[in-house]
């Protein structure tokens, strides 16, 4: 597959376009490469060197990420910024970030992910930024306990950057943000739900989730935002006769 091709199958998928003006990042091709087929591609989360030099020793041609190496600004290239970039033009690696997109699709995307691990019906958008809903909300299919979706999500409580279990003990409804919203705790409170999951804690939300009733999880903005290049990994495989990877460099935040 051509680059080109490529960049049209994501885009089309991701509605990139939708959220132009919105979304701080620059999404799409943000470093080309010299070859422009592509035969391999490799996920993850954060454009690092890490990242980078695990995809050079998988053969891949091109890494995808949802976050990226260009925030909608320019940026003097210096530093580990030239580093970075240096890297991967030696290396002819392609780089290819996709932002709020990811978060919100409602299908490969972050809050989709967690929704469909947890089984939630009647799901609705949820978590507005800049006038974007770019989270979820639905039900559970039966209760469960904080640490139980804590577990389902996250591998359990001792996962997570921390759980506030200042709401009902019998969980049902849960809103999802991913990614950087605990102050998006509010339109959960508003809403009346049992349960709040996003990545990033606030030291904030602690008293104003025990004053006003509701459970809270800090999942982490790592481990709330792999479900979406991970499921965008395997449905590029399906589609199409390239082979792809997900490279994990977790961070612990």
């Amino acid at each position: 597959m051509q680059l080109v091709e490529l960049d049209a199958w994501f885009r089309d998928l991701l509605r990139l376009d939708d959220l132009a003006g919105i979304d701080p990042a620059l999404n799409g091709i943000q470093v080309s490469r010299r070859d422009t087929g592509i035969t391999r591609v490799a996920f993850a989360v954060d454009a690092c060197m890490e990242t980078f030099r695990r995809a050079v020793e998988q053969r891949a041609d091109l890494l995808f990420v949802h976050h990226g190496i260009f925030w909608g600004h320019e940026t003097r290239l210096t530093g580990a910024h030239y580093e970075r970039i240096r890297f991967l033009i030696e290396n002819d690696l392609a780089l290819y970030a996709v932002h709020l997109p990811l978060d919100m699709h409602p299908e490969v995307g972050n809050n989709a992910g967690m929704a469909a691990a947890l089984g939630l019906h009647e799901v609705r958008p949820f978590g507005t930024y800049r006038g974007q809903q770019i989270g979820c909300a639905g039900i559970l299919p039966e209760s469960r306990t904080i640490d139980q979706v804590a577990q389902t999500l996250f591998g359990g409580s001792e996962q997570t950057l921390g759980v506030l279990p200042f709401g009902p003990r019998e969980i049902r409804s849960v809103g999802l943000v991913s990614g950087g919203a605990p102050h998006e705790v509010e339109e959960a409170i508003a809403g009346r739900l049992d349960l709040y999951v996003t990545g990033d804690a606030a030291h904030t939300v602690y008293h104003r989730a025990m004053e006003t009733g509701i459970n809270v999880i800090f999942g982490g903005h790592y481990l709330t935002e792999t479900w979406g290049v991970r499921q965008l990994s395997r449905k590029l495989a399906a589609s199409s006769d390239l082979d792809t990877l997900f490279i994990d460099v977790p961070t612990g935040l």
